[in-house]
Protein backbone atom coordinates (compact mmCIF):
# COMPACT_ATOMS: atom_id res chain seq x y z
CA UNK A 1 0.00 0.00 0.00
CA UNK A 2 0.98 3.75 -0.76
CA UNK A 3 0.07 7.11 0.96
CA UNK A 4 -0.37 9.72 -0.84
CA UNK A 5 -2.00 12.09 1.51
CA UNK A 6 0.18 15.20 2.92
CA UNK A 7 1.15 15.86 6.31
CA UNK A 8 -1.41 17.05 8.39
CA UNK A 9 -1.43 19.72 11.08
CA UNK A 10 -2.75 21.32 14.57
CA UNK A 11 -4.93 23.62 12.18
CA UNK A 12 -6.22 20.79 9.85
CA UNK A 13 -7.75 18.99 12.92
CA UNK A 14 -9.01 22.55 14.83
CA UNK A 15 -11.00 23.12 11.45
CA UNK A 16 -12.55 19.46 11.50
CA UNK A 17 -16.16 19.13 11.74
CA UNK A 18 -17.27 17.11 14.72
CA UNK A 19 -17.17 13.74 14.46
CA UNK A 20 -18.11 12.23 18.08
CA UNK A 21 -19.44 13.99 20.65
CA UNK A 22 -19.77 12.68 24.63
CA UNK A 23 -21.62 14.62 26.72
CA UNK A 24 -21.77 13.63 30.49
CA UNK A 25 -21.65 10.36 30.07
CA UNK A 26 -21.03 8.16 33.68
CA UNK A 27 -21.41 4.65 33.64
CA UNK A 28 -23.02 2.57 36.85
CA UNK A 29 -22.89 -1.57 37.54
CA UNK A 30 -25.18 -2.10 39.97
CA UNK A 31 -23.46 -5.49 41.59
CA UNK A 32 -24.24 -7.28 44.72
CA UNK A 33 -21.54 -5.30 47.00
CA UNK A 34 -23.25 -2.35 45.72
CA UNK A 35 -22.27 0.19 42.86
CA UNK A 36 -19.52 0.51 40.85
CA UNK A 37 -18.84 3.41 39.20
CA UNK A 38 -16.94 2.83 35.92
CA UNK A 39 -17.09 5.85 34.20
CA UNK A 40 -17.69 9.70 35.30
CA UNK A 41 -18.49 12.74 33.72
CA UNK A 42 -16.55 12.32 30.16
CA UNK A 43 -16.97 14.74 27.69
CA UNK A 44 -14.97 14.15 24.51
CA UNK A 45 -15.28 15.64 21.04
CA UNK A 46 -13.56 13.57 18.45
CA UNK A 47 -12.94 15.59 14.87
CA UNK A 48 -14.56 13.59 11.54
CA UNK A 49 -11.50 12.16 10.04
CA UNK A 50 -9.55 12.32 13.40
CA UNK A 51 -7.90 9.67 14.87
CA UNK A 52 -8.42 9.09 18.92
CA UNK A 53 -6.03 6.61 21.05
CA UNK A 54 -7.42 6.07 24.68
CA UNK A 55 -5.02 4.68 27.42
CA UNK A 56 -5.15 4.24 31.29
CA UNK A 57 -4.40 1.62 33.18
CA UNK A 58 -6.42 -1.46 33.60
CA UNK A 59 -10.30 -1.14 34.90
CA UNK A 60 -10.03 2.61 34.26
CA UNK A 61 -12.99 2.42 31.47
CA UNK A 62 -11.48 2.29 28.33
CA UNK A 63 -13.55 -0.03 26.99
CA UNK A 64 -16.65 0.41 28.54
CA UNK A 65 -16.14 3.95 26.37
CA UNK A 66 -15.90 1.75 23.51
CA UNK A 67 -18.70 0.11 23.84
CA UNK A 68 -20.99 2.55 24.82
CA UNK A 69 -19.60 4.15 21.48
CA UNK A 70 -20.17 1.22 19.54
CA UNK A 71 -23.75 0.78 21.08
CA UNK A 72 -22.99 -2.14 22.60
CA UNK A 73 -23.83 -0.63 26.28
CA UNK A 74 -26.08 2.01 27.29
CA UNK A 75 -24.80 4.71 29.17
CA UNK A 76 -26.50 5.61 33.00
CA UNK A 77 -26.15 8.99 32.43
CA UNK A 78 -25.18 11.77 29.18
CA UNK A 79 -25.39 11.26 25.70
CA UNK A 80 -23.63 10.39 22.79
CA UNK A 81 -23.68 12.32 19.07
CA UNK A 82 -22.18 11.36 15.96
CA UNK A 83 -21.95 12.89 12.88
CA UNK A 84 -24.46 15.44 14.37
CA UNK A 85 -27.02 13.23 14.91
CA UNK A 86 -28.61 11.06 18.47
CA UNK A 87 -26.61 8.03 19.01
CA UNK A 88 -27.97 7.42 22.62
CA UNK A 89 -29.77 10.12 24.40
CA UNK A 90 -31.69 9.14 28.01
CA UNK A 91 -30.65 5.21 27.21
CA UNK A 92 -31.92 5.29 24.11
CA UNK A 93 -29.98 4.00 20.69
CA UNK A 94 -30.56 5.04 17.49
CA UNK A 95 -29.62 1.51 15.45
CA UNK A 96 -29.31 4.06 12.49
CA UNK A 97 -26.46 5.98 13.44
CA UNK A 98 -24.78 2.94 14.77
CA UNK A 99 -25.00 1.03 11.34
CA UNK A 100 -22.49 3.21 10.42
CA UNK A 101 -19.66 2.15 12.85
CA UNK A 102 -17.18 -0.62 11.98
CA UNK A 103 -15.94 -2.31 15.08
CA UNK A 104 -12.56 -4.22 15.61
CA UNK A 105 -11.36 -6.47 18.58
CA UNK A 106 -8.63 -8.06 20.35
CA UNK A 107 -9.52 -10.95 18.88
CA UNK A 108 -10.86 -11.54 14.65
CA UNK A 109 -13.38 -13.69 15.29
CA UNK A 110 -13.47 -14.24 12.39
CA UNK A 111 -16.01 -17.44 10.69
CA UNK A 112 -13.84 -20.26 10.45
CA UNK A 113 -16.13 -22.18 7.84
CA UNK A 114 -16.02 -18.57 5.49
CA UNK A 115 -13.10 -17.50 3.48
CA UNK A 116 -11.14 -14.21 4.04
CA UNK A 117 -13.63 -13.11 0.39
CA UNK A 118 -16.62 -14.06 2.58
CA UNK A 119 -15.92 -13.17 5.85
CA UNK A 120 -15.02 -9.14 4.38
CA UNK A 121 -18.47 -9.51 2.43
CA UNK A 122 -20.34 -10.64 5.58
CA UNK A 123 -21.81 -7.37 6.29
CA UNK A 124 -22.69 -6.70 2.49
CA UNK A 125 -24.61 -9.28 3.03
CA UNK A 126 -26.27 -9.14 5.26
CA UNK A 127 -27.43 -5.48 4.35
CA UNK A 128 -28.32 -7.34 0.89
CA UNK A 129 -25.94 -6.81 -1.36
CA UNK A 130 -25.64 -9.46 -4.56
CA UNK A 131 -22.96 -12.21 -4.84
CA UNK A 132 -20.69 -9.74 -7.52
CA UNK A 133 -20.69 -6.70 -5.19
CA UNK A 134 -19.50 -8.59 -2.55
CA UNK A 135 -16.75 -10.29 -4.22
CA UNK A 136 -16.43 -6.92 -6.05
CA UNK A 137 -15.66 -4.98 -2.40
CA UNK A 138 -13.80 -7.74 -1.20
CA UNK A 139 -11.34 -7.89 -3.43
CA UNK A 140 -10.46 -4.13 -3.06
CA UNK A 141 -10.81 -4.23 0.78
CA UNK A 142 -8.27 -6.80 0.74
CA UNK A 143 -6.07 -4.92 -1.59
CA UNK A 144 -6.22 -2.30 1.02
CA UNK A 145 -5.08 -4.19 3.71
CA UNK A 146 -2.35 -6.21 2.10
CA UNK A 147 -4.74 -9.21 1.41
CA UNK A 148 -4.68 -9.41 -1.98
CA UNK A 149 -4.22 -12.93 -3.16
CA UNK A 150 -5.38 -14.24 0.05
CA UNK A 151 -9.32 -14.04 -0.17
CA UNK A 152 -10.14 -17.81 -1.10
CA UNK A 153 -8.19 -18.67 1.89
CA UNK A 154 -9.18 -19.79 5.56
CA UNK A 155 -9.00 -17.78 8.84
CA UNK A 156 -6.94 -21.11 9.78
CA UNK A 157 -4.86 -20.43 6.95
CA UNK A 158 -3.10 -17.10 7.85
CA UNK A 159 -1.23 -15.40 10.82
CA UNK A 160 -2.14 -13.89 13.63
CA UNK A 161 -1.36 -10.50 11.76
CA UNK A 162 -3.55 -11.73 8.71
CA UNK A 163 -6.49 -12.12 9.95
CA UNK A 164 -6.29 -9.30 12.00
CA UNK A 165 -5.77 -6.95 8.96
CA UNK A 166 -9.18 -9.49 7.58
CA UNK A 167 -11.21 -8.35 10.35
CA UNK A 168 -10.14 -4.42 9.82
CA UNK A 169 -11.11 -5.29 6.09
CA UNK A 170 -14.62 -6.76 6.86
CA UNK A 171 -15.17 -3.55 10.05
CA UNK A 172 -14.32 -1.45 6.37
CA UNK A 173 -16.80 -3.30 3.95
CA UNK A 174 -19.92 -1.37 4.63
CA UNK A 175 -17.82 2.46 4.61
CA UNK A 176 -18.30 3.16 7.66
CA UNK A 177 -17.82 7.06 9.03
CA UNK A 178 -16.51 5.57 12.59
CA UNK A 179 -13.98 2.68 13.44
CA UNK A 180 -14.21 1.64 16.35
CA UNK A 181 -10.84 -0.49 17.98
CA UNK A 182 -10.61 -2.40 21.22
CA UNK A 183 -6.83 -3.40 21.37
CA UNK A 184 -6.83 -5.03 17.84
CA UNK A 185 -3.40 -6.24 17.96
CA UNK A 186 -2.93 -6.70 21.50
CA UNK A 187 -2.64 -10.61 21.28
CA UNK A 188 0.26 -10.26 18.43
CA UNK A 189 4.15 -10.16 18.87
CA UNK A 190 6.00 -6.80 18.81
CA UNK A 191 7.34 -7.49 15.23
CA UNK A 192 4.11 -8.17 14.01
CA UNK A 193 2.28 -5.28 16.35
CA UNK A 194 4.82 -2.65 14.77
CA UNK A 195 3.82 -3.32 10.93
CA UNK A 196 0.15 -3.39 11.60
CA UNK A 197 0.64 0.37 13.34
CA UNK A 198 2.38 1.08 10.32
CA UNK A 199 -0.35 -0.28 7.95
CA UNK A 200 -3.02 1.19 10.08
CA UNK A 201 -2.32 4.78 9.48
CA UNK A 202 -2.13 4.05 5.83
CA UNK A 203 -5.75 2.60 5.96
CA UNK A 204 -6.74 5.21 8.16
CA UNK A 205 -5.48 7.88 5.44
CA UNK A 206 -7.05 5.83 2.79
CA UNK A 207 -10.44 5.43 4.45
CA UNK A 208 -11.27 8.79 6.15
CA UNK A 209 -12.92 7.44 9.15
CA UNK A 210 -12.88 8.86 12.35
CA UNK A 211 -11.09 6.18 14.98
CA UNK A 212 -11.15 5.65 18.14
CA UNK A 213 -8.68 3.19 19.85
CA UNK A 214 -8.09 1.72 22.72
CA UNK A 215 -4.64 0.72 23.60
CA UNK A 216 -2.58 -0.19 26.86
CA UNK A 217 0.17 0.94 25.42
CA UNK A 218 1.29 4.89 25.67
CA UNK A 219 3.82 4.35 22.67
CA UNK A 220 1.70 2.58 20.26
CA UNK A 221 -1.49 5.46 21.38
CA UNK A 222 1.09 8.62 20.59
CA UNK A 223 2.54 6.84 16.97
CA UNK A 224 -1.29 6.40 15.79
CA UNK A 225 -2.75 9.27 17.24
CA UNK A 226 -3.73 12.65 16.48
CA UNK A 227 -4.60 13.24 19.87
CA UNK A 228 -3.99 10.90 23.11
CA UNK A 229 -6.65 10.49 25.87
CA UNK A 230 -5.58 9.74 29.16
CA UNK A 231 -8.30 8.37 31.76
CA UNK A 232 -8.17 7.89 35.39
CA UNK A 233 -8.52 4.80 37.92
CA UNK A 234 -12.13 4.13 38.42
CA UNK A 235 -13.81 5.70 37.94
CA UNK A 236 -12.78 6.67 34.93
CA UNK A 237 -12.53 10.17 34.32
CA UNK A 238 -10.77 12.33 31.34
CA UNK A 239 -7.11 13.26 33.47
CA UNK A 240 -6.06 15.21 29.99
CA UNK A 241 -6.13 15.14 26.11
CA UNK A 242 -2.79 15.37 24.37
CA UNK A 243 -2.11 16.30 21.44
CA UNK A 244 0.16 14.37 18.82
CA UNK A 245 2.06 17.11 16.82
CA UNK A 246 4.07 15.08 14.89
CA UNK A 247 3.58 15.25 10.79
CA UNK A 248 1.95 12.27 9.12
CA UNK A 249 2.86 10.09 7.56
CA UNK A 250 5.02 7.99 10.47
CA UNK A 251 7.95 6.02 9.58
CA UNK A 252 9.01 3.26 11.52
CA UNK A 253 12.25 5.33 12.81
CA UNK A 254 9.83 8.07 14.69
CA UNK A 255 9.75 6.16 17.94
CA UNK A 256 13.45 7.85 18.38
CA UNK A 257 12.46 11.45 18.09
CA UNK A 258 13.11 13.70 21.04
CA UNK A 259 9.55 15.04 20.27
CA UNK A 260 8.04 11.46 20.34
CA UNK A 261 10.21 10.67 23.49
CA UNK A 262 9.21 13.81 25.20
CA UNK A 263 5.12 12.78 24.72
CA UNK A 264 5.57 9.27 25.68
CA UNK A 265 7.19 10.20 29.31
CA UNK A 266 4.87 13.23 29.89
CA UNK A 267 1.93 10.40 29.46
CA UNK A 268 3.80 8.13 31.31
CA UNK A 269 3.98 10.82 34.28
CA UNK A 270 0.45 11.86 34.15
CA UNK A 271 -0.76 8.26 34.46
CA UNK A 272 2.02 7.51 37.53
CA UNK A 273 0.05 10.60 39.37
CA UNK A 274 -1.65 9.65 42.72
CA UNK A 275 -4.64 11.95 42.52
Amino acid sequence: MTQDTAPRTAGDLASRAVGIRVSGVDKVYPTRRGEVHALSSIDLEVGRGEFVSLVGRSGCGKTTLLRILSGLLAPSAGSVEAGGRPAWVAGRRDDAVFAEFGLVFQEANLFPWFTVAENVGLPLKLRGAGKAARRARAAELCATVGLSGFEESYPRELSGGMRQRAAIARALACDPSVLLMDEPFGALDALTRDRMNLELQQIHAVSGATVVFVTHSIPEAVFLADRVVLLTPRPGRIRSVVPVGLARPRAAGVESEQEFGEIVAGLRRELDRED
